[in-house]
């Protein structure tokens, strides 16, 4: 169906089954059955997923873990009830058995989100509580505009929050010995 045919009943709940029909011209997530659309990413948006997406890659060539840039549907909490399917802007995810021809199945161990001016609340509440919920092991929230990177690290049953701005090195606490620069993660924006 295409993006321009679709209508959403507002008092509907969707099913992951509904989400699969909608066509890949579609930009939205489906969280807990209720659809929400996407904008189109910026430059600086793509410019730090590009950048980040190149790092984590060459960190984890040869390794288990596989990096995934957005669009790849992660449908979270599969196989329950909760009919939500979101699209991070980077995953990554060291259980192959998660990956599937249509994405991720489960909780990625590390989920990166970037900041557009629509998504700052979403990604900070919404999102947030949906990862911690599901066993996301790492989020990290980067803001483009103000080029900093909060961490959180989720595993431990308690939230540690790390704040950097533009300059530094990031641990990537669930890939050892992992440091990504700052400086490469902003490189080229406008």
């Amino acid at each position: 169906m295409s993006a321009t045919a679709l209508k959403f009943e507002t008092m509907k709940r969707y099913t992951y089954a509904d989400y699969a029909t909608w066509g890949d011209d579609v930009r939205c997530e489906l969280i807990r059955g209720v659809p929400r659309m996407m904008a189109s990413p910026t430059s600086g948006h793509q410019t730090v997923l590009m950048n980040l997406s190149s790092d984590l890659r060459v960190f984890l060539r040869g390794k288990t873990c596989q990096v995934f840039p957005a669009a790849f549907d992660v449908r979270l909490n599969a196989g329950t009830w909760d009919d939500t399917v979101v699209q991070p802007d980077i995953v990554v995810i060291c259980d192959p058995s998660k990956i599937t021809p249509q994405g991720c199945k489960g909780a990625p161990d590390l989920i990166i989100e970037i900041l557009s001016p629509s998504t700052g609340r979403h990604d900070r509440i919404t999102k947030m509580q949906l990862y911690k919920d599901a066993g996301v092991r790492e989020y990290w929230i980067i803001d483009p505009v103000n080029k900093t990177v909060e961490v959180y690290v989720l595993e431990t049953g308690e939230n540690f929050t790390y704040l950097y701005n533009e300059a530094g090195i990031i641990p990537v606490y669930v890939l050892k010995d992992c440091e990504i620069a700052m400086n490469s993660i902003f490189d080229r924006i406008l």
